[in-house]
C-alpha cells in the first residue's frame, strides 16, 4: 500500500509542475522523488503523470487520483490536529456524576459554564449516581468525575476522592411542625421524630453521616412510614410523613411549605466529595481544576449558595 509520504510527494509534483520544483520545496533529490512516484504508480495499478521534457502533466486517472490524495491528506491534518487539541484537553468530552443530594445548582453551574465557554471543543455529559456508585463508574470508565456525600465506604484502587467542600446541615420539618418557628434546635429534640431518609446498608452519604450525629446525640432516628434516599425525600416532609436534615444547598430546593431551621451543634456538618480517576483525561483533569478553582472559598461557609456565581 502506498505511503502518505508518497501522496504528498505527488500533489506537491502536481502543484509545482515539475519534479525539479517540486524537489526543491520538499528538499529531497530529484531521483528519489522519481522513484517513490514510480512506486506509487505501480501501487495503484495506472500511470498518474504524463512526463514531458520541461514539465508534468496529470493523466486523467492523476486528476481523480489527485483530487482524492488532496482530501485525504487534509482529513489527516484535521485528524492529527483534534488528537493534539485531545491531548490539550481543548477538544473530548467528561462525564460527570452527582449524587442526588449534591444537587447542581448555580453555584456548582455557574464556574462549569465559565469554563466550559473557555474550551468550546469540550462537552460535558451530567448523571445522577450514588455516592458509592460513581466510584464504581469511575473505575470502570464509564465516568470520568463524580460529586458525591461523605461518608463514601468502598475505595477502590484507580479512583481518588478529596474534600471539595463543607457545609451545614438543617432541619428540614413540615411547615406547621411545632419546631418550625425555632430558630435552632438541638440534635436531642428530635429523638421521638421521623425521619424520612435512613442509610442503606452497604453504603454511605447523607443518610449515613446524619446517623452518625444522631447516635452522637445519643438516639438512632426513627423510620417514618415512608422513607426515601433521593431527592424526593423534601417532598415527604412537605408532605408531613415526617422530618429530615439536609445540606443547606439541598435545602434551598424546598419549597414554602417546607420549614428550614439550624441545627444547634457546631458540628452538624456535612462534606461534598469530588471523585476523580487517577490518571484522568485532559478535558477532566481541568473540569476537575475548575471545580476546586470554584469551590476553594467554600469549605466552612455553610451556605445554600456560598460564593456568588458571577
Amino acid at each position: 500500500m502506498f505511503s502518505v509520504r508518497q501522496l504528498g510527494y505527488y500533489v506537491a509534483i502536481v502543484e509545482a509542475g515539475s519534479f525539479s520544483e517540486a524537489a526543491e520545496w520538499l528538499h529531497v533529490a530529484q531521483s528519489a522523488l522519481s522513484r517513490q512516484i514510480k512506486l506509487l504508480e505501480e501501487e495503484v495499478g495506472v500511470a498518474l503523470l504524463a512526463r514531458t521534457t520541461r514539465q508534468v502533466e496529470m493523466t486523467a486517472a492523476g486528476r481523480a487520483f489527485h483530487e482524492d490524495a488532496v482530501r485525504m491528506l487534509a482529513g489527516l491534518g484535521e485528524m492529527a490536529g483534534r488528537a493534539r487539541q485531545a491531548e490539550r484537553g481543548v477538544q473530548g468530552s467528561v462525564a460527570l456524576l452527582h449524587s442526588s443530594s449534591v444537587p447542581l445548582g448555580r453555584s456548582l453551574l455557574a464556574p462549569l459554564r465559565r469554563h466550559l465557554s473557555r474550551q468550546p471543543g469540550v462537552s460535558l455529559s451530567i448523571s445522577s449516581a450514588s455516592s458509592e456508585q460513581q466510584a464504581q463508574d469511575i473505575q470502570d470508565g464509564r465516568a470520568d468525575l463524580g460529586l458525591a456525600r461523605a461518608p463514601v465506604l468502598r475505595q477502590l484502587p484507580d479512583v481518588l476522592t478529596e474534600v471539595l467542600y463543607e457545609e451545614a446541615l438543617v432541619l428540614a420539618v413540615p411547615a406547621g411542625h411545632p419546631l418550625a418557628g425555632r430558630d435552632a434546635v438541638p440534635l436531642h429534640a428530635l429523638r421521638g421524630e421521623r425521619f424520612v431518609s435512613l442509610p442503606h446498608a452497604h453504603r454511605g452519604g447523607l443518610s449515613y453521616r446524619v446517623v452518625e450525629l444522631c447516635r452522637q446525640a445519643g438516639f438512632f432516628p426513627q423510620a417514618a412510614q415512608a422513607v426515601s434516599r433521593k431527592a424526593t425525600l423534601l417532598r415527604l416532609v412537605e408532605l408531613g410523613f415526617g422530618v429530615a436534615l439536609v445540606p443547606a444547598d439541598m435545602a434551598a430546593e424546598a419549597r414554602a411549605e417546607v420549614g428550614l431551621v439550624a441545627l444547634a451543634e457546631c458540628d452538624a456538618r456535612t462534606q461534598v466529595l469530588l471523585h476523580v480517576h487517577r490518571s484522568p483525561t485532559p478535558q477532566a483533569r481541568q473540569v476537575a481544576d475548575a471545580l476546586r478553582a470554584a469551590c476553594a472559598g467554600w469549605r466552612g461557609l455553610g451556605r445554600a449558595d456560598p460564593v456568588s456565581p458571577g
